[in-house]
């Protein structure tokens, strides 16, 4: 039976605090639509004239001139010196070559996953397929019972080919995969599994991912929580001199069957050749304080979804059900019992009622296939405003089941999603998109000062009201669940920065007399919040170098107590003309949501309005005379407060995930802010 390898604290770890070193892959691939606009060594960027692989010319041994292009391309000529070899010789080019020429050799969409399995086989010693390869689990056996086990099938058989045209000649591409016996592939199968099962997606600042990446032991022996107490960030960036990934020790140590490995070191090259210095580094950072000889987690999942959602993936990618402490509670803990939450009730001609007694498996897999489908209107057809409509009829009105039928007479029952429910989440998330996309595009359009543009300040008001309740959903869980920081500091700071786009635009001047004033401040000091101590404790720890999080509890607690009585002065403002955000009381404080089953959210949206609602959310109107009352001065200047407290904590957060250059990122996005802007007080 296969033991679990894990990995511990060799010392006590502060929360925000580096564990491990820059670590160099194993393999790495681009995806496959970047391959022409990314560096395929460090990832980044690739300049106006990039570099093509060192002397690139792969020929076949038995038709020198038959010779392949290249469709990898580098930033400078030190990684094109450092990868071109490895690129050529793990027959990369070859692959290519053969899924372009005979598309149907994988019918199955980016080849990142075979090339970095390529990479991987060829910088092993000579080796046999087994449970392991280089100290990484393969889980072989078990991918190849899967669902999905066509893929690696066809994967391997391709790698096959391309390793066999690289060796022996260009005509092999023209042989049909099919002949290729499972016997021929059994090594290139076992190292896509190893990939499949041990990649992380590479992700850049902006959380584009842009390829896979596969890291040695050290990285990779650390196992899932759904209640992490680390997290992991990648350095996409050209290589850095080689003593520089030295600096930061090894602060884990490994331990299997029952022994300790080893400490202290990264012991990649124990196992096989390493990448060398280049290719996407990654950092492994606490999120919470780890005590010594404590296994350090990282999740595999995305924490926002409910426990059944978590264990699916994670059995359908990992094959293992996760047993951490957060899916092993009894009863579920809050933050899993609101991420799955929805109330039902029956319509009739003379009542309106709650039904306990709902299918709620059947009501998720409705309302998950409405809102999934709402949400593809945007992110696949290009249709924000059918998307928004969509995703605003169902928060409010719920979504109907005609079929549900009592003995006596037909009834119309009703789902509602709670407030918090992970489906309310991703409609909020796209609903912030959706508004922004609509008003910058009708902002584009007209420029005199007239209805439509009033009408994209509206919709970008309703995008900013959509991701500060984003923001404070989240962290209302984030303060049950700690691990979910990396979600809550991105938020945070989208928030920030729509509320302070919207404080700055321009037709303001349509309805507030005299426009915030013009200066040159140098510090975020100018601001100074008289109830909470966030700008002065940054310009403190800027100042040192180094964020101190020993008081992140008080630091929090100030922020959302601050944060609060200025949302209590916009949130009406905000609101406006908006069904469903007329009924959230308040998007930080969620107390007003009494008990968490059966919260009436949608009932109340149907006494206070009928049956027949219609969200008005920026759907092209006027605004109102009582309406235009709000744009004025003073809700313009607390917006920016609002805007500059939220960009301020979401870069603390993410300084704790990431370190000190996303709390100075969003620094300078004030400063830039602040010259624009004199005086808030």
């Amino acid at each position: 039976m296969e033991m679990e390898m894990e990995m511990r604290a060799e010392e006590d770890i502060e929360i925000g605090e580096d564990i491990t070193p820059p670590l160099t892959p194993l393999a790495f691939a681009l995806h496959d639509s970047l391959l022409s606009s990314h560096c395929s060594s460090c990832f980044s960027l690739l300049p106006p004239h990039p570099f093509p692989p060192l002397h690139f010319t792969p020929t076949f041994p038995h038709n020198p001139h038959h010779v392949l292009s290249s469709s990898s391309f580098y930033c400078s000529p030190l990684c094109s010196t450092s990868d071109s070899p490895l690129h050529v010789s793990s027959a990369e080019p070859h692959l290519l070559h053969l899924l372009q020429s005979h598309p149907s050799t994988y019918p199955h969409g980016d080849s990142s996953d075979l090339r970095a399995a390529l990479r991987l086989l060829h910088s092993l010693p000579a080796t046999r397929p087994s449970a392991r390869i280089a100290g990484l689990l393969t889980n072989h056996h078990k991918l190849l019972h899967h669902h999905d086990h066509h893929r690696i099938r066809d994967g391997a058989r391709a790698m096959f080919l391309a390793r066999k045209m690289r060796d022996e000649a260009p005509n092999v591409c023209s042989d049909n995969s099919s002949s290729v016996s499972p016997d021929d592939a059994v090594l290139e199968e076992a190292a896509l599994c190893l990939v499949l099962t041990n990649a992380v997606e590479v992700q850049d600042k902006t959380g584009r991912t842009l390829g896979i990446s596969v890291y040695g032991p050290s990285f990779c022996w650390i196992n899932h929580s759904c209640s992490p107490n680390a997290c992991y960030r990648f350095l996409v960036s050209p290589p850095a001199p080689p003593c520089s990934a030295e600096k930061t020790p090894l602060r884990i140590a490994h331990f299997g069957q029952g022994t300790q490995i080893e400490s202290g070191v990264c012991s990649n090259n124990v196992f096989i050749k390493e990448c060398g210095s280049y290719g996407p580094r990654v950092i492994v950072r606490s999120i919470k304080r780890i005590k010594k000889g404590e296994e350090v987690t990282v999740t595999y999942a995305d924490l926002l979804q409910p426990k059944a959602m978590r264990q699916s993936e994670l059995w359908s990618r990992y094959r293992f059900i996760c047993s951490c402490t957060r899916c092993s509670a009894s009863p579920l803990p809050y933050v899993d019992q609101v991420l799955e939450e929805i109330s039902a009730a029956n319509f009739n001609s003379s009542s309106l009622s709650s039904d306990l007694n709902f299918d709620r498996d059947k009501a998720t897999q409705r309302l998950t296939d409405y809102i999934d489908d709402a949400i593809d209107d945007y992110l696949s057809i290009g249709d924000p405003e059918s998307s928004s409509v969509r995703l605003e009829h169902v928060l409010t009105q719920g979504l109907s089941d005609k079929q549900s039928e009592c003995k006596e007479e037909t009834s119309q029952l009703t789902y509602w999603l709670h407030p918090l429910h992970h489906l309310s989440l991703n409609a909020y998330t796209t609903l912030a998109s959706a508004y922004k996309i609509r008003a910058t595009d009708l902002s584009a359009l007209y420029s005199k000062m007239d209805d439509h543009l009033l009408n994209a300040l509206d919709l970008s008001r309703s995008s900013t009201a959509y991701s500060l309740l984003l923001a404070g959903a989240t962290h209302h869980l984030f303060r049950s669940e700690s691990s979910l920081i990396v979600s809550v500091a991105n938020f945070w700071s989208s928030a920030g920065e729509s509320l302070l786009t919207l404080a700055r635009s321009s037709v303001w001047s349509q309805f507030v007399q005299r426009d915030l004033p013009v200066s040159n401040p140098s510090s975020t000091g100018k601001y100074r919040c008289p109830n909470c101590s966030l700008a002065d404790k940054f310009e403190t720890d800027s100042f040192h170098g180094q964020v101190r999080y020993a008081d992140f509890d008080y630091v929090s607690n100030e922020f959302v107590d601050c944060v609060t009585n200025f949302t209590q002065n916009v949130w009406n403002f905000l609101g406006l003309g908006c069904q469903y955000l007329r009924v959230v009381k308040n998007p930080i404080d969620f107390s007003w949501l009494g008990t968490i089953r059966y919260s009436s959210v949608g009932e109340d949206i149907v006494r206070s309005s009928g049956t027949e609602v219609a969200s008005k959310c920026g759907a092209g109107r006027r605004i109102s005379g009582s309406e235009a009352e709000g744009y004025n001065n003073q809700v313009r200047i607390c917006l920016f407060k609002l805007g500059v407290h939220c960009l301020l904590y979401g870069g603390y957060l993410a300084s704790i995930c990431y370190g000190n250059s996303h709390l100075t990122r969003n620094v300078d996005k004030i400063l830039d802010l602040e010259e624009s802007i004199e005086s808030l007080s």
